[in-house]
């Protein structure tokens, strides 16, 4: 059986861009009264970006803050202050910032619709209706998060996205000119999340032409992003985030994002540093990958932090592994239907004892 793969379906791309934002709302604002949700990153609160926001009087701000990792308390708590907003729902959410915000935006508009806490919703196609219409505008690259089915979100229980073809964004505005203020540091964890979606995609047993295809792409656009630091390194950043993703979206990641769950769940590690520790102890899985991850963290002047697990509680060390072995498909994908018997508990604990 044949996965039949839901795309972005509306895509704007282009310097400036973001200006035509309004105009593309406006088709979907069926009356006077209609309003919409901007669940947008509070670093830009007081911003020049806030300024450019095209909201009507009707509209409201939502500002999230994504220091953390998207939790499911607080997309619930995120929703009410929505539904107490008014008293009819929103035409559309419009979701401005890195993953963390568009996966919110998109966990909210699926939210707004489906009755219950979202902890209800982590798994595989559980959505039962579709999400009040839904828009991401990028201000960083490399998540993905734009045009993947799924909102990652950590729950009480486990770090699991909400995954359905609901969650996919019906609109997509990529502006290179937003990414300008991104500190460097920020700009390499989230550039190599797309770098190591694609090595993973590259060397899964999951690939494919279709994936195959995107991934190629999206890994010559990081190489020249982040090797030959291309003038047009933010166009190339944002298509690289695109490609990437459509990449993963018909195969699958695999060893580096499932322990970096893991780490994410216990110590909140956020995704793009977190797969970067993660992956700099994986020479054994993605070697020459690894070796290339170095000589661009050289380049962009990157210093690691070290030592983050070895002292933790065995509990805790334990609760990393369960949650890492949890993710069946990454680990197929990365080393075949047979990974159990390679990707033992003790195994897995020993690489996060190195982290």
């Amino acid at each position: 059986m044949f996965r039949n793969f839901k795309l972005v379906p509306n895509v704007i791309f282009g310097r400036g861009c973001f200006s035509q934002l309004d105009e593309i709302i406006e088709k979907v604002r069926e009356n006077s009264n209609a309003w919409v949700v901007f669940v947008t990153d509070d670093v830009f609160k007081g911003e020049q970006l806030e300024k450019r926001l095209p909201l009507h009087d009707q509209d409201m701000i939502l500002w999230v803050n994504a220091e953390d990792e998207p939790k499911t308390s607080y997309v619930d708590s995120l929703t009410q202050k929505v539904k107490d907003y008014a008293s009819t729902q929103p035409c559309a959410v419009v979701g401005i910032g890195g993953g963390s915000s568009m996966d919110l935006a998109k966990a909210v508009s699926l939210m707004l619709t489906n009755p219950g806490s979202s902890v209800k919703y982590q798994g595989w196609d559980l959505i039962q209706n579709p999400a009040v219409y839904h828009i991401a505008v990028p201000t960083l690259s490399g998540t993905g998060a734009e045009v993947s089915r799924t909102a990652v979100l950590t729950g009480p229980e486990k770090k699991l996205g909400l995954n359905s073809d609901y969650t996919v964004f019906d609109q997509i505005v990529l502006d290179p000119e937003l990414l300008a203020t991104v500190p460097n540091d920020q700009y390499f964890y989230t550039g190599m999340d797309c770098y190591i979606h694609c090595i993973e995609s590259l060397e899964g047993t999951y690939l494919n032409e279709f994936s195959k295809a995107y991934g190629e792409k999206a890994l010559d656009l990081c190489r020249q992003v982040f090797i030959d630091n291309h003038p047009d390194r933010n166009d190339k950043l944002m298509m690289a985030s695109f490609f990437g993703g459509m990449s993963i979206a018909y195969s699958q990641v695999g060893a580096c994002h499932a322990l970096s769950y893991g780490l994410a769940f216990v110590l909140g590690t956020h995704h793009g540093i977190g797969c970067c520790i993660t992956f700099d102890y994986l020479e054994e899985f993605y070697p020459d990958g690894v070796k290339e991850f170095r000589k661009m963290m050289e380049k962009y002047n990157i210093t690691l932090p070290r030592n983050l697990v070895k002292d933790l509680p065995e509990d805790d060390i334990e609760l990393m592994v369960t949650t890492a072995l949890g993710l069946d498909p990454l680990w197929e994908n990365c080393l075949g239907k047979d990974w159990k018997n390679i990707m033992t508990r003790d195994k897995a604990r020993s690489l996060f004892l190195k982290m």
